[in-house]
């Protein structure tokens, strides 16, 4: 994100404080709400729409570099590929 003078700023966060069985609303149909707390650890709930995603980051991350990979084939897999679409050259 850039700002009016170009310099690029960090993405803002909303930072709450919840108690458990209290929620916050994303959107109009997406909650998640605190569960549980104990130390460091927070049990999360998450009710949203069958077609949203919803993943840990680290699964996310993962699934973005997965993809990124699968898109971006090697120079002996586009070889391949391209020897397999020529089309037979037929002498008459």
């Amino acid at each position: 994100m850039l700002s009016v003078h170009g310099w690029r700023r960090a993405p803002t966060m909303l930072v709450l404080t919840r108690r458990s069985g209290e929620s916050v609303m994303i959107g109009d149909d997406v909650v998640i709400t605190v569960l549980e707390a104990r130390g460091d650890v927070i049990r999360l709930g998450i009710q949203a729409p069958r077609d949203v995603q919803v993943h840990r980051e680290e699964v996310y991350r993962e699934l973005q570099t997965s993809n990124r990979e699968a898109a971006s084939p090697t120079q002996d897999e586009v070889r391949a590929v391209s020897k397999m679409l020529q089309t037979p050259t037929t002498s008459d």
